[in-house]
């Protein structure tokens, strides 16, 4: 089955592909020009099978700035999709927390971001292939209508999540308490080290996107909250991963309804 949702699957949230059935697993260092992941919690493998009778491709796991690769190879696995026939991508990833709502557990429904990187060049859209479609409109890039079903679907299984905005850095360090409260004070609520290159391919692409943060962490709380390392952020992912995969089905599920007229 030709699939036509995308899921881009952050740190420590993989188990949320275990219910991909009839799944085909392909190692990213064997797809010609897939730039390979090396972070632990990245399994880097493409997944293409059926969930809730949807055909889908999972990412399992991408790459990073901080792993040295350029902006536009951030954006080939989203091309990827397209090319097998993506027409949705959910992406998901784990963050940091930067308002006080945001308590570790809760699952952010990103709405807006900011792309700190790219606004200083690094964007995955430079270069000479795009010619005029280059200039890709990001307002609105996360679609409402998915975002309210999720928003749906979490309160009806009393999943923690909020809605809010989400900012892009380069790591790999994580923020000092000084670079925290200048994200907040631009309008972040979350923080991360990803995302927001793939959601431009995408909307190049002309997909529709949902966005889910997993929050590891409050930047901005007490110590107690505090990240002490990559190893904290997959511990706190896998907690959150059930919530996640239940989002994630129910947007498949939406989906498929749709696209059968239901």
């Amino acid at each position: 089955m030709r699939p036509t949702a995308g899921i881009v699957l952050g740190s420590g949230l993989g188990a949320v592909a275990e219910g991909i059935e009839a799944a085909i697993s392909i190692p990213y260092r064997d797809i010609p020009g897939f730039p390979c992941t090396t972070v632990a919690g990245h399994r880097g493998e493409l997944v293409i099978g059926t969930l809730e009778g949807v055909g889908v491709a999972a990412l399992m796991g991408r790459p990073h700035l901080y792993e040295g690769y350029a902006p536009a190879q951030l954006g080939f696995p989203i091309q990827l999709l397209g090319a097998l026939g993506v027409e949705t991508l959910v992406v998901t990833n784990a963050a940091g927390g930067l308002a006080p709502q945001l308590e570790p557990g809760t699952l952010m429904l990103i709405e807006d971001h900011i792309n700190l990187p790219g606004l200083c060049g690094h964007n995955p859209l430079v270069g000479s292939g795009g010619g005029d479609e280059r200039f890709v409109p990001m307002s609105g890039a996360y679609d409402e209508p998915l975002r309210r079903l999720a928003l749906e679907a979490a309160a009806g299984k009393d999943i923690r999540v909020a809605t809010g905005v989400y900012a892009m850095v380069a790591g790999p360090n994580y923020e000092t308490p000084a670079e925290a409260r200048f994200l907040r004070l631009l309008g972040a609520d979350a923080v991360g080290m990803s995302t927001v290159p793939e959601v431009m391919v995408a909307r190049w692409l002309r997909m529709r996107v949902l966005g889910i943060s997993c929050i590891t962490n409050l930047l901005l709380g007490p110590p107690s909250h505090a990240v002490g390392g990559h190893a904290d952020v997959l511990s706190a992912a896998a907690i959150a991963a059930p919530g996640v995969a239940h989002l994630v089905r129910t947007v498949v599920r939406y989906l498929g309804d749709q696209a059968a007229g239901r």
